[in-house]
């Protein structure tokens, strides 16, 4: 593609990576990227992707903005308390990247939703906070044959990984086969959670992002990345499909998503 003189100033930067260059930053500015949550996670990633100059990014949220999310949901300032997060998104990405397109998805991702919601981008970003969001978009990209970026954040500590199993890497149920009951995991309005650290994994995500959009670097699946901020240290666990996987492994039993109707997505993200 040709670029603008404006174009080559704002991604001088990348241009001059050798990864990168004008045709890495042309297949960017072409690329289509799904984002769930516009939460603590959602804004860095939402900025750098559109930074990045991502050509366009889905925002799917049904949430509004409230004065509680401030402390961390960076995408958002006071003057946005009460309007959609996705929509205004939208306006946040405008004012710092007019290459980038914003799709709000003002809307909740349900069994009846994923798949529409899913078609048409070349990747998905998870960055919800409850379990059942998390599997229903495991099961929907390994059916659909989507990358899916997955991170998660609570209190002090974050993990991220890359499920593609079009690709042979393992899904997220081969690290956490079924979701645990409803009340074992507390939510961040719960526990609490340091808006540092989902700035810290939504960047680590958007590079991610970005890295399988190019094609470059060694990817994180088959990896785990677990940051304990209070430690300031991250570790690595390797993981291997689990042959037994009830969605990817030899003899799935998991062969659509009806599973998931009848569990609710509805919280809040991190």
């Amino acid at each position: 593609m040709d670029f603008t003189e404006e174009q080559i100033r704002r991604y001088a930067r990348h241009i001059v990576l050798p990864e990168v260059g004008g045709t890495g930053q042309a297949r960017l500015l072409a690329a289509r990227v799904l984002v769930i949550g516009a939460g603590g996670l959602g804004s860095p990633l939402i900025l750098y992707l559109a930074a990045a100059g991502v050509g366009t990014i889905g925002v799917v949220d049904d949430d509004t903005v409230d004065l509680s999310n401030l402390q961390r949901q960076v995408l958002h300032d006071g003057g946005a308390v009460g309007t959609p997060k996705a929509e205004n998104a939208a306006g946040a990405v405008a004012r710092l990247n007019p290459d980038v397109r914003v799709v709000p998805h003002v809307t909740r991702l349900t069994v009846d939703t994923v798949e529409d919601l899913l078609a048409g981008y070349d990747l998905v970003c998870d960055g919800s906070d409850n379990f059942a969001t998390r599997f229903l978009l495991n099961d929907a990209c390994h059916f659909a044959r989507k990358t899916l970026v997955s991170a998660a954040a609570l209190r002090f500590d974050g993990q991220l990984s890359v499920y593609k199993t079009h690709a042979g890497g393992p899904c997220y149920r081969c690290i956490f086969p079924a979701p645990p009951p409803p009340d074992a995991t507390p939510s961040c309005g719960e526990a609490g959670i340091l808006g540092a650290v989902t700035g810290t994994m939504g960047a680590l995500q958007a590079t991610e992002a970005v890295k399988e959009l190019l094609g470059i670097g060694r990817s994180l699946a088959g990896r785990l990345l677990i940051h304990d901020a209070l430690d300031s240290a991250f570790r690595t666990v390797t993981v291997k499909p689990d042959p037994d996987c009830p969605l990817c492994g030899r003899a799935p039993t998991i062969t659509d998503l009806s599973s998931h109707r009848g569990r609710t997505t509805d919280a809040t993200p991190p």
